[in-house]
């Protein structure tokens, strides 16, 4: 077994190989771009190697830089994390030309399956079920709707190189295919250094499955299960689920079976994972094989017991694998949320900033609930625009698919993060989505339930009670200590005031205490718009920003941050401002006037931190409704700002090369 291990990347999965390779004795080496110097895996790793700039070009996919690391430190072998050189041949040669090994594949299956265009051409000679498709070299724009009209529509365009949704399109027109190919060129180039694409089918209404392979240097191989990884935005995953709620026993049988024969054709050691797509009727197609350790493999770990970093390292150090196809048990269901640096109101576009508060729920198990958080960063963090938005993959396993969707509902709503936008809101949503809940998915998903993005949830009636009877019980604390305090013209009566009204966004309540006294921990019954008591129980004190505890008998884990006389409670996707106040206080709040939003029609603004890629107007240009204005990047995507009517460009604010803030002002209009 190796002594010390070098890990070739960052974040959260750099701090997850560093974890299983402590429990196993083995020492650990990191290495980190000057914006990475205060990271957590910095902190984490026994040793540490600074190797260049923030770039991820410059510095974690430059191999010579991690091969000298490796020189420097005795590190024995390299573990590449997923993406970055993890699907890099060149790579593992270059490593063990140098006498250190690589924890993943041989170079054979890296070529065979790390490039999409030839993993097709290779599953196709090993009569594995495939997307029809043109797995060619594309030249031109021209050359790309041609193949698209063979193909027939809708197609997708996708990078050759890399992965993680990265450089992919789908196209339903003509026009379509020119812009996507053009973008997913570009991205392609920029995330992999390879701008190769090629173009496949679009199946509808898919389904997107994956199965886990687990390989070894002496021939055996087998599957773990399934993952179901159909929620997805812009082709990049956002909840994984294992098992999935849509195959049967045979249907997974029949995918894990092809998934083996398809490693064991290229002599596949490591853990890797035979992505599929499924239609309707259980259909399934070879999509992919990523050679190497997945985002999602905890859902896999948490329902087979297997730690499959630890497998790997085994694998890599010569080891057979001690388990049979028979030992693979599938216990409970787990489910994982990505949580991601982006603003789930602006369309996902990415978020950076610093985490002026990170506080994960608790991990580990509770009854019959478990909790896990894999991640990267802690409070204080610097979120930067060179790597991919994921703060941590939040994961919960329970006996049942229901028991750990709840489970994860309420570890979200626990999850508190601030200082930039997050997209916490959005999977506490899903959480509570009927088609969700029923495992009704495909990966359409998102684009079908939110057609014009994303928006908070609107609360009912029973939640309006819930967030109401919150916000009483916030301000009645809050009121009490202000009514104590020494040097009042007139003493405070002890006498609690009972009748309420909560402004709960432009909607007010009344809100009646009937039963109890103002204490920690507080119970009181009270009754909202005259509708049956609720007793309310919690043990919050002021300035605790998650507030616990029972409503009418429902548990309520709300998040809660300061407005002036007033608070921001965000629970179960729902985010609303909230103010209690005295009757007569409301009736003078009422009269108050609406601050109107300013003007914001004549200008373009910048929906998020990032670069400007290109600016494709001049000042004094007529410009056409649906024409672009300028491309803007951050965290390896390009987005492109288009016009939304007809209108004259009067003056130009930013540059090709410029910084922006969000909402910064691209372009003025006339």
């Amino acid at each position: 077994m190796f002594s010390k291990i070098l890990i070739a990347n960052r974040g959260e999965i750099a701090c997850r190989v560093i974890k299983t390779a402590r429990k196993m004795g083995i020492a650990t080496v990191a290495v980190y771009s000057d914006a990475d110097r205060q990271a957590v895996h910095v902190a984490m790793a026994d040793e540490a190697v600074h190797i260049g700039p923030p770039a991820a070009a410059e510095s974690y996919l430059v191999a010579e830089k991690i091969i000298a690391a490796c020189k420097e430190t005795g590190a024995e072998a390299v573990h590449p994390g997923y993406g970055f050189l993890s699907e890099r041949a060149s790579f593992c040669e270059a490593l063990e030309a140098q006498g250190v090994v690589f924890i993943g594949p041989k170079p054979k299956a890296i070529r065979a399956m790390g490039d999409k265009i030839e993993s097709k051409k290779f599953a196709n000679e090993a009569k594995v079920s495939t997307v029809p498709g043109f797995l060619g070299v594309i030249e031109s724009a021209d050359h790309a709707e041609k193949i698209a009209g063979e193909i027939g529509y809708p197609v997708m365009i996708k990078a050759s190189a890399g992965g993680g949704g990265k450089g992919m399109r789908i196209a339903w027109t003509r026009e379509e295919v020119r812009d996507g190919f053009d973008r997913a060129r570009s991205e392609a180039k920029s995330s992999f250094g390879d701008d190769r694409v090629f173009i496949e089918k679009f199946v509808v209404d898919p389904r997107h499955i994956e199965i886990q392979v687990l390989g070894d240097a002496h021939g055996n191989c087998i599957y773990l299960g399934e993952r179901e990884c159909s929620i997805q935005r812009r082709n990049q995953k956002v909840v994984e689920e294992a098992p999935s709620p849509f195959l049967d026993t045979a249907t997974r049988k029949a995918m894990g079976e092809q998934a083996v024969a398809l490693a064991k054709a290229v002599d596949y050691q490591s853990a890797g994972t035979v992505e599929f797509i499924v239609d309707a009727n259980k259909n399934f197609y070879f999509l992919e094989m990523n050679t190497r350790l997945q985002v999602e493999h905890p859902v896999t770990e948490l329902v087979t017991g297997i730690d499959l970093v630890e497998q790997m390292i085994r694998v890599a150090a010569g080891e057979k694998l001690a388990l049979k196809q028979s030992d693979v048990k599938l216990d409970g269901w787990a489910v994982e949320s990505r949580l991601y640096a982006e603003d789930p109101y602006r369309n996902f576009l990415p978020s950076i900033g610093r985490l002026t508060r990170y506080r994960p729920p608790q991990e580990g198990r509770r009854g019959d609930i478990l909790v896990r958080n894999d991640t990267g960063v802690t409070e204080g963090s610097e979120i930067s625009m060179f790597y991919d938005p994921m703060l941590a993959k939040l994961c919960t396993w329970a006996p049942t698919r229901l028991e750990a969707v709840d489970a994860m509902s309420e570890a979200l709503d626990s999850f508190i993060v601030d200082g930039i936008e997050h997209n916490i809101p959005f999977l506490s949503a899903l959480m509570q989505h009927p088609r969700w809940r029923e495992g009704r998915l495909s990966t359409g998903f998102i684009a079908e339930e939110y057609p014009d993005g994303f928006s908070p949830v609107t609360p009912n009636a029973d939640e309006k009670a819930v967030l109401a009877s919150v916000a009483v019980a916030v301000e009645l604390l809050r009121k009490d200590r202000l009514d104590r305090l020494g040097g009042r013209l007139a003493p405070h009566s002890g006498a609690m005031k009972r009748n309420w009204v909560v402004k709960l966004g432009s909607d007010y309540l009344s809100a009646e205490i009937l039963e109890g006294m103002i204490s920690i921990p507080m119970e009181i019954d009270l009754s909202v718009d005259g509708g049956k008591a609720l007793t309310v129980a919690s043990d919050w004190r002021p300035g605790d920003a998650l507030w616990r505890g029972t409503v009418g008998g429902r548990p309520v884990a709300a998040q809660l941050r300061p407005l002036p006389n007033g608070v921001r409670i965000a629970w179960k996707g729902m985010a609303v401002d909230a103010h209690a106040m005295l009757p007569h206080t409301a009736a003078l709040e009422k009269l108050m006037p609406e601050k109107v939003p300013p003007d914001t029609s004549k200008l373009l603004l910048c929906p998020m931190p990032g670069l400007v890629v290109s600016i494709a107007v001049a000042e004094g240009q007529e410009v056409k409704a649906g024409e672009t204005l300028a491309v803007v990047e951050a965290m390896k995507m390009e987005n492109v700002l288009r016009a939304e009517r007809d209108l004259t460009i009067s003056r130009l604010n930013a540059r090709q090369g410029d910084s922006l803030a969000v909402d910064a002002v691209i372009m003025e209009f006339a």
